[in-house]
This record gives structure tokens, C-alpha cells and sequence, in this order.
């Protein structure tokens, strides 16, 4: 399936659907972030300071955010209104996140959307990357965005190989979108609306509106034997 934007995201659910407009591929909504914060950021800060956190200059934050103590808002970065961004969160350049979001403990966002409701809570990278409405990061969970060997990130949709132009793009995670804890997202993968990504997994690709990634992993219980013990 060739995939646009509406198909994983709902346009309505972000201040900032102008990033949108004329896209075709819906991972270049990222080569314009850092243009389109450098058009409309206003800095201010309306928010609330749990404790002390470093904000940079260039950032907006709306009414009702709380930023706990030991936060660094790096900016440029403009952050919505009644989000969280928990101890040890550190959100660096070109970043935009909608209303009603939280950035958690030990997460780091760079270079990133996140619509509004997006979660990102407990110690997860976000790299390069678009979270949908309500998309959901389990802790740990990782969107790796470089490929080992620093080439540009190709996609493989509708059955051809496209060269997004892109050194670093970690990871499209639609609407309502869930990644189990532990998980690690490839550069380049494409997480429809509604799917499920399992605990543990690493994934990489295209994963469908709706469907289930599993990873089945066999255990063995065996008895437990003391060193030195005669049986």
C-alpha cells in the first residue's frame, strides 16, 4: 500500500497540519521541520516549573505544561498546552509536540512531531521521527533513526524500493499506534493506525492499519542446581 498522510494520521489532531500540505510521502513532512519552526516559533513560556529545568531561549510552551525538575528543553521546539515533561526529559533541537502530551523520565526527543495526546514516558529515544494521536511508546522502546552503515533510509512500499533522501528517519507510528516495551523500531519503519507492536520486538518495515507484530521467543525452565551441590 502506498501510504500518504491522512492515512496515518488525523490531520485535525495537530496544531501544525500546514507541515502537511503538498506531501506526498509522509516522511517528508520531516525535511520540513526545522523551516516551518523557524517561520512560527513565538517564544514564551506559560508553562509551569516543577523544580529547576533549563529552557532554552527558542522555545514556546503553552498554558498548563509542567516541566519536572531536572528537564532540558534544548529548542528550537515549540510544546503545547497540559503536556508533561517529566524528570530527566530532554527534548532537543526542532522538536514540535502537540496538547496533552508527555515526555518522561530519561526520554529524549530530537527533530520530532508528536500530535496531540502522544506519549513517550519512560526512557525512550525518538529520533527523527512522527508520533500519530494518541500513539504510545512502551518504556524503552527505541525509534532508531541512523542505519549502521550511514546511508540514506530506503522505504519498500507498493512493491518498489524508495530512496526517502534521508540520512536520518527513524519512525512513522500512527493514530492510537502502541510499541511494546523494549522494542526497537528500525530507521525508516511505518506503524498504521491502531497496530500493536509486542514487547521485545525489533521491527522493520511497513506494518499494516490494525495488525499485531509478534515475537514469540521459547523458554526453558529448568532446576535450579547450587554450585557445589552433589545430587
Amino acid at each position: 500500500m502506498l501510504y500518504t498522510p491522512p492515512d496515518l494520521f488525523d490531520l485535525s489532531q495537530t496544531g501544525h497540519a500546514a507541515l502537511f500540505d503538498g506531501v506526498e510521502y509522509p516522511w517528508d513532512v520531516l525535511k520540513r521541520i526545522k523551516a516551518y519552526i523557524a517561520a512560527n516559533l513565538h517564544p514564551a513560556q506559560f508553562h509551569k516549573t516543577d523544580g529547576n529545568a533549563y529552557v532554552g531561549v527558542d522555545v514556546f510552551i503553552g498554558e498548563g505544561t509542567i516541566v519536572e525538575h531536572g528537564a532540558m528543553i534544548v529548542g528550537p521546539a515549540i510544546i503545547g498546552k497540559n503536556c508533561r515533561v517529566r524528570h530527566n526529559a530532554y527534548i532537543r533541537e526542532h522538536v514540535i509536540i502537540g496538547d496533552d502530551c508527555v515526555v518522561g523520565n530519561s526520554s529524549e526527543v530530537k527533530h520530532s512531531l508528536l500530535f496531540n495526546g502522544a506519549q513517550v514516558p519512560h526512557f525512550n529515544y525518538v529520533g527523527d521521527s512522527v508520533l500519530g494521536h494518541k500513539a504510545h511508546l512502551g518504556a524503552g522502546a527505541v525509534l532508531s533513526n541512523l542505519k549502521l552503515n550511514g546511508e540514506n533510509v530506503w522505504v519498500e512500499m507498493d512493491g518498489r524500493c524508495i530512496d526517502t533522501g534521508l540520512r536520518k528517519f527513524g519512525a512513522l507510528v500512527g493514530d492510537h499506534a502502541e510499541v511494546g516495551c523494549n522494542s526497537v523500531l528500525n530507521p525508516g519503519s511505518i506503524i498504521g493506525k491502531r497496530a500493536l507492536i509486542y514487547p521485545n520486538s525489533t521491527w522493520r518495515g511497513i506494518l499494516p492499519n490494525n495488525m499485531i507484530a509478534k515475537t514469540r521467543v521459547t523458554q526453558e525452565v529448568t532446576v535450579r542446581r547450587i554450585r557445589g551441590e552433589i545430587v
